[in-house]
């Protein structure tokens, strides 16, 4: 039986664990992730690679299945900005924490601005897009 507690704990170890690893290999840092998005470094690409390969051998062996969906409206859009924000600032929404434990503060504007962005989203799918926040691929 699961108590909150022990959730807690349990996503605790593993966020810490992830951004050991992270920070480790080397993706909290800026040139890293610049090399990367200009392709003159394949190692982080490789890394994704074959994080993809090992999850798709997981869902086999767990006999996960999905059927095929219609793309959510907010898939293609999200996907550009969340890409374009990555290559600018160094970091996806995780990378930023790394930054700043490992005392590389301007990754606070990176935080913030991930704040606000969040805010505007929702701010203009209840203004304007009125997107069903539900699963992406209905």
């Amino acid at each position: 039986m699961r108590t909150r507690g022990a959730l807690l704990v349990a996503n605790i170890i593993t966020g810490l664990a992830l951004g050991y690893t992270v920070a480790n290999l080397g993706f909290g840092d800026y040139a890293e992730l610049n090399r990367m998005f200009t392709f003159q470094d394949l190692r982080m690409f490789l890394a994704f690679a074959g994080a993809v390969a090992i999850i798709v051998v997981a869902f086999a062996v767990l006999r996960v299945r999905r059927t095929a969906g219609r793309l959510h409206a907010g898939v293609i859009p999200g996907a550009v900005l969340f890409g374009t924000g990555w290559a600018l600032s160094g970091g996806c929404p995780a990378i930023p924490i790394i930054q700043v434990a490992g005392g590389y503060l301007p990754a606070v504007v990176t935080i913030a601005g991930i704040v606000v962005g969040v805010k505007l989203s929702r701010w203009a799918n209840t203004r304007y897009f009125h997107l069903d926040s539900g699963s992406c691929t209905r």
